[in-house]
């Protein structure tokens, strides 16, 4: 290895391992890790720029600020009232009515944003039915990685492999949702088999739920239509993009534009409280780590390891997605998914390159791998680690190893069912 080589993996290896370590904020990593790659010269401030995915970051933002600006509706409190009295407040049928608006939302807007809006209206609810509210918690961080894995922008690892690869919306709706629907049913079942006993309430507190008035939550109806409106035409447009030779980001970005157009025309504070809501810590790190993978890229680093894991699967397609498979839902589980998709999409890429003929299957399966393999750990996804430290908030510690106890033989099945669609469609 020359010495700008060397230089890479060191600065790339510290900033996994501050990362991991979570001494140091993730951003901080990410930005100050990119500046010295161009410090010491292993890449140019021109090429590190060609190398942050600017259709990612806009897709998040486009994304962030249509649902910043939906929140304020009260649509999120109406589905989430309105859910569980379609139950009739049911504990166990709650559980599963609450996890499936995660995960439906999950999958059309992202995770993270979904469980900040869910998560308050959990813990309303079963404070009022007066059961406990982790089984709750645990069920929807399932449910939104699950759902967050069925489309093209329900997970980052799924906008980062859709902007590096070329697949729209619907070519993650045809080759994923279906296989995440077989995979929530599954998990819902073990929930219930795991939780049931617990999940008891009284009957004067369920007509407590049933009297609540769920459209009364609608803080703006004329905002609502609006919203709606919006949303609509922006899965439109999801929907058509390759057709309309659009990229997502300039589809969600559209959508965006549009709803601050018809939303705060004048209103300077309004567009400023919406724009301050939008993650720019993640949008920042995202920036950083494209440029810290970028360096990787440019000195060969990727190459060199796809060589060495083609040569462990002999180049065999097959085990090649099955390793692929695998060791991103373990990577994934333990480290944070987006810079482990960040570092294998050019190995991929490089396996293609190398005479592996068809990379379809291992597109799916780094997919598949990477958001569900976000459920083995507390740390595992960003959604993880957002309903666990709003749980802490309020007074409710969901811990590593009390998660990890439910959750890591859930994600080893779902990876075994995964691994069994994998073979059977792709295979």
């Amino acid at each position: 290895m020359d010495t700008s080589t060397t230089i890479a993996v060191i600065i790339f290896v510290g900033a996994y391992a501050l990362i991991i370590s979570e001494k140091v904020h993730r951003t901080i990593v990410g930005i100050f890790g990119a500046m010295l790659m161009i410090l010491f010269g292993v890449i140019d401030q021109e090429t590190a720029i060609h190398h942050i995915d600017f259709n990612t970051l806009g897709l998040l933002i486009g994304m962030m600020i249509i649902v910043n600006i939906t929140s304020e509706t009260g649509l999120f409190n109406f589905l989430a009232i309105w859910s569980a009295k379609k139950v009739k407040a049911r504990p166990i049928a709650l559980l599963v009515a609450l996890s499936a608006l995660t995960m439906v939302c999950s999958a059309l807007l992202d995770n993270v944003t979904t469980v900040l809006l869910t998560v308050p209206i959990t813990f309303s609810i079963t404070a009022q039915l007066k059961v406990d509210v982790k089984p709750y918690l645990i069920s929807q961080i399932l449910a939104s990685n699950i759902g967050g894995t069925a489309t093209l922008i329900g997970d980052p690892p799924n906008i980062m492999i859709g902007s590096a690869v070329g697949l729209n919306f619907m070519d993650f709706v045809f080759n994923l949702t279906g296989i995440t629907i077989l995979i929530f049913i599954v998990v819902e079942f073990l929930l219930i088999a795991i939780y049931g006993k617990e999940l008891r309430t009284q009957p004067e507190l369920q007509e407590k739920i049933m009297r609540l008035d769920a459209k009364g939550q609608i803080a703006d109806r004329a905002l609502l239509k609006k919203c709606l409106l919006v949303i609509a035409f922006t899965i439109g447009l999801f929907v058509l993009h390759g057709c309309l030779g659009l990229e997502t980001a300039t589809a969600a970005l559209t959508g965006a534009g549009l709803l601050l157009l018809i939303t705060y025309t004048q209103n300077e504070h309004m567009i400023a409280k919406v724009l301050s809501k939008v993650e720019w810590l993640a949008i920042f790190f995202f920036a950083g780590l494209f440029v810290l993978v970028g360096a990787l890229v440019e000195t060969g680093v990727i190459k060199m390891l796809a060589a060495e894991a083609i040569k462990v699967t002999s180049g065999n397609e097959d085990a090649t997605a099955m390793l692929i498979l695998w060791m991103s839902a373990f990577a994934s589980a333990f480290i944070d998914n987006i810079p482990f998709v960040a570092t294998l999409i050019p190995l991929i890429k490089d396996m293609g390159e190398m005479g592996l003929a068809n990379l379809d299957p291992m597109w799916w399966s780094l997919a598949l791998g990477a958001c569900l393999g976000g459920n083995g750990t507390l740390i595992g996804a960003s959604a993880n680690v957002v309903v666990a430290s709003m749980a802490a908030q309020r007074g409710k510690q969901i811990s590593f190893l009390g998660f990890m106890k439910v959750a890591f033989p859930i994600m080893i099945l779902t990876i075994l069912i995964s691994s069994v669609y994998v073979w059977i469609r792709y295979l």
